[in-house]
């Protein structure tokens, strides 16, 4: 990074550089993460979207419902997104979907015993690789890492005026 940021330095000395040491390894990390994810899920014989779907169901607790704003608002995507990716765990078993309890135009979404197994199993798994991922850090380098990122994370999010987050493990 240091040869990168001395280029941009020397070549465009009116912008600002230090961010590049910041977000490059993220964006590196952000790539070599999600690309073994998919490899672990590959191999588990489920995709990142119902796994999306599953952990935000499985996350929000008993009993394991959430209409499907909520759904869309905690995942990042569209209600069109939600309203697939809601069809195909349907089709396939993994939740039920029902009016909302006397709120015309509401969708409420529940979570089957087959997709609570199959989140446990698979969140399981993703979870253990990733704890492999990163235990080139101490307790301590963790702590502190995990910290910094938040820090940042909430920065981010208020300049850009969007907090949501999604994916296994946060919400």
């Amino acid at each position: 990074m240091p040869d990168i940021t001395a280029a941009w330095a020397r070549e465009l000395p009116e912008v600002p550089v230090a961010s590049i040491g910041i977000v490059t390894p993220v964006w590196q990390l952000a790539k070599l993460f999600g690309d073994e994810r998919r490899r672990v899920l590959a191999r588990l014989g489920v995709d990142a979207a119902t796994l999306d779907l599953l952990s935000v169901l499985r996350r929000g607790g008993p009993p394991y419902t959430l209409t499907t704003r909520e759904l869309a608002r905690r995942s990042l995507v569209t209600a069109g997104a939600v309203s697939q990716r809601v069809a195909r765990a349907e089709r396939d078993g993994l939740v039920v979907r029902d009016n909302g309890r006397g709120r015309p135009r509401t969708v409420e979404v529940t979570l089957t015993p087959a997709g609570h197994e199959l989140v446990e199993a698979t969140v399981g798994q993703v979870l253990r690789r990733e704890a492999e991922l990163v235990a080139g850090l101490g307790a301590e380098q963790r702590d502190l890492l995990t910290d910094l990122l938040g820090v940042l994370l909430r920065g981010v999010q208020t300049d850009l005026g969007d907090d949501r987050i999604t994916h296994v493990g946060l919400e």
